[in-house]
């Protein structure tokens, strides 16, 4: 199989990932911080050490403003339900995944309101002037994706966090589709809150995910219980991470989110993003001189998108494409991806899109077999 839906899941994972978690499996296989016996302290120790590779990769104040989640949903409800309140607005983006989009229209039921700034491709000075228009006297909050998952469309992210700041107003960055593809540093830009999806760009297993914030005592919980600190007391504590990590945490996925970073790291983001980009940009070419393929974007260059691309074939439904390219043994993601603001941006929402997103793994011989495969359907 070609697998090209590394922007739901990466695969395969690296065999160094593979490894640190059978090793978890057999090694770590005792509670983390629960006890005072050595398999759980050993456990607890592997697990400080992924909160120090994290907090280095991502340039965060310090280990403890790591806080690992179920994935970049998980953070990002831990956000904005941890954050917002009766009357606060909120500023987010027209292409936005439904991690975001649906905890605010919940929220919005409640008193929360929230504006979406049109994102214009290559025109960073608009899409910036965008948001900057969609602020109100009761903004409390910008969310956005630094990157489209379904049409690789990055924002500047680094800008609109400036813009924040002048404004007093923190910012909240939903970074599925970034972590390990670009590079983020949070202490210089001021990010407040990033969302991190570990089972992308991270190479980790499925069910991992981080919320990176020096400010997470500023969050109300949305999940109480054991964190194996000051156990007497009745209150949640108030200090990162044991705030927003309530019961046993995923150990051995932890160790693989560990492994991850080091894989990334070994191979160097910048290289890693030329590879997938120069693979996505040969295919642009290739589709866009095909009958009957729409694409909707200008050709993904740097520093305007990430090696995502989606596109269709006439009117046909995308996931009837989709699953002719399983049939040919070519793995792809068709329909709405969970995002149909994004499709609504392009006049997709009913037709959906089919999406190609190659990993590091991914290489040119791939690259042609599915072009091969896609003209066979048409």
């Amino acid at each position: 199989m070609i697998y090209l839906d590394n922007a739901a899941t990466t695969y395969p994972n690296p065999i160094s990932v593979q490894n640190a978690v059978r090793f978890a499996l057999k090694n770590y296989g005792a509670n983390p911080g629960r006890a005072g016996h050595s398999m759980s302290i050993a456990s607890a120790e592997e697990i400080y050490r992924c909160r120090l590779a994290a907090a280095d990769f991502f340039k965060a104040p310090g280990p403890e403003c790591i806080a690992f989640t179920l994935n970049c949903t998980h953070s990002m409800n831990c956000v904005l339900k941890g954050l917002l309140k009766q009357g606060d607005h909120v500023v987010t983006s027209c292409l936005e995944h439904n991690a975001v989009m649906r905890p605010l229209q919940a929220l919005s039921e409640n008193g929360v309101s929230f504006t979406t700034a049109m994102v214009y491709p290559g025109d960073n000075d608009a899409t910036v002037d965008s948001f900057r228009k969609a602020l109100r006297v009761n903004t409390t909050l910008i969310v956005c994706t630094h990157a489209s998952n379904v049409w690789g469309i990055r924002l500047p992210v680094e800008r609109i966090a400036a813009l924040g700041h002048e404004y007093g107003i923190p910012i909240a960055i939903d970074c599925a589709q970034s972590a390990g593809v670009l590079p983020i540093d949070m202490a210089d830009v001021g990010f407040d809150y990033l969302c991190v999806a570990c089972h992308k760009g991270l190479y980790a297993p499925m069910g991992t995910g981080m919320l990176i914030t020096p400010n997470g005592s500023n969050l109300k919980t949305i999940i109480e219980g054991g964190t194996g600190t000051n156990s007497i007391s009745m209150v949640q504590p108030l200090t990162m991470p044991e705030r927003m990590e309530s019961g046993t945490q995923n150990m051995p996925g932890i160790a693989g989110v560990r492994a991850g970073i080091e894989f990334v790291k070994s191979h160097g983001i910048e290289t890693i993003y030329k590879h997938e980009m120069s693979l996505v940009q040969y295919l642009y070419k290739k589709l866009s001189q095909m009958k009957g393929v729409k694409l909707y974007t200008p050709e993904p260059v740097d520093p305007y998108f990430v090696p995502v691309l989606s596109f269709n074939v006439g009117e046909i439904p995308s996931e009837v494409i989709g699953q002719k390219l399983s049939e040919l043994g070519v793995a792809v993601r068709a329909g709405l991806h969970c995002a149909p603001c994004a499709h609504e941006c392009m006049g997709t929402l009913e037709q959906g899109a089919v999406r190609v997103c190659p990993s590091v793994f991914s290489n040119i011989n791939e690259m042609n077999s599915f072009v091969t495969a896609l003209m066979k359907i048409i």
